[in-house]
C-alpha cells in the first residue's frame, strides 16, 4: 500500500514502475484486476478531467466507484472517525479537495492508500501523467528544459514537487512577487523561452495585468529550442496565458496529449493497491 499526497511520495523507481504499468494498461493488461474492489471518490461537481478518468479507469478494470462531494469531508465529524470507518469497505479513496492538510490527515488514519487528485497546493496526478506524456514523444525527457509560466499556484508547486522529486531541470518565469519558493527564476519571459523545450503555463486569471507581457504567443514559441512543445493546464483561457493562434499551430500538444490521464491514474490505483511495497 502506498499513498499518493504530494509527487515527492513517489521516486523515480516508483515513477518508472507507475509509467510501466500504464503502457501495459494502454495494451489492454489488467482489465480484470479490480473485480470485487471499491474505490470512493471525493469530488466536487466542477471536476471533468480528473473525474471522468478515475470512474472510467475504476470500472475499464471491474471496479466499483462509490462518489462523494467534496464538501462530505467538512462536516463536524473527525476525520480519524470517517477514515476509520470507510476502512471497513473501501479498497482506495480518491479525494479532490482544496485543504492538503485534511487528505494528510486522512492518510494518517487509513488503512487503504489514499491519493490526492488535487488540492490548492498541488496536483500531482496531473503532473504524472503529463510527464508520462512526454516520456511518449521524447525519449529524453528527464533530460529537456521544463519551464513554467505562472503564478505560484497549485500546478506550478505541483511541478516543483516533481522537479525535486524525479531530478529534471525546472524554472519558474513570472513577475516579481509570485515566486515559488526555492525554485530557480527567470523574469525576462524571452530569456527564459530561449532555453526551454517545454513551455507549462497555468491560468493567472485573478493577475492578468500583472501577467500581460507573458502570454505565450506563436513569436515566442519560435524563440524555444527546436521541437519544443507548449503544454497548457486545462482549463486555458485564449487571449490569456495563450493567444488563440498558438492554439492551433505544431507547439501545442494537443488535447490528446491528456488522453493519459486515463492510463496512468489507472496505473496510480493499481500500484497504490497492489504493486508498491
Amino acid at each position: 500500500m502506498k499513498h499518493l499526497v504530494r509527487t515527492g511520495d513517489y521516486t523515480i523507481e516508483d515513477m518508472n514502475n507507475i509509467f510501466r504499468l500504464a503502457d501495459e494498461l494502454k495494451q489492454g493488461k489488467h482489465q480484470s484486476d479490480f473485480i470485487g474492489k471499491t474505490i470512493v471518490l471525493f469530488f466536487p461537481n466542477s471536476s471533468i478531467r480528473t473525474r471522468i478518468t478515475f470512474e472510467k479507469g475504476i470500472f475499464n478494470m471491474g471496479g466499483q466507484s462509490v462518489l462523494f462531494p467534496s464538501d462530505t469531508l467538512d462536516k463536524k465529524e473527525r476525520i480519524e472517525d470517517v477514515a476509520g470507518y470507510l476502512n471497513n469497505w473501501a479498497d482506495c479513496l480518491v479525494m479532490r479537495h482544496s485543504n492538503i492538510k485534511l487528505i494528510d490527515k486522512f492518510s494518517k488514519y487509513s488503512a487503504v492508500p489514499v491519493v490526492n487528485a488535487m488540492t490548492n497546493e498541488n496536483h500531482p496526478c496531473e503532473v504524472l501523467s503529463d510527464l508520462y506524456s512526454f516520456s511518449q514523444r521524447r525519449k529524453d525527457f528527464m533530460e529537456l528544459q521544463y519551464t513554467y509560466i505562472g503564478t505560484n499556484g497549485n500546478i506550478g508547486r505541483a511541478w516543483a514537487e516533481a522537479s525535486t522529486a524525479f531530478g529534471f531541470s525546472f524554472i519558474q518565469c513570472c513577475p516579481k512577487g509570485h515566486e515559488i519558493q526555492n525554485m530557480a527564476i527567470e523574469y525576462d519571459i524571452e530569456k527564459a523561452v530561449k532555453q526551454s523545450d517545454i513551455i507549462l503555463t497555468d491560468s493567472f486569471s485573478e493577475y492578468v495585468n500583472e501577467f500581460k507581457e507573458y502570454q505565450i504567443t506563436i513569436d515566442l514559441m519560435r524563440m524555444a529550442r527546436r521541437g519544443a512543445m507548449l503544454n497548457p493546464c486545462p482549463p486555458f483561457t485564449c487571449g490569456e496565458e495563450v493567444d488563440e493562434a498558438v492554439i492551433d499551430s505544431e507547439f501545442f500538444v494537443g488535447y490528446g496529449f491528456k488522453a493519459s490521464l486515463l492510463y496512468v491514474q489507472q496505473a496510480i490505483l493499481l500500484y497504490s493497491i497492489t504493486w508498491a511495497p
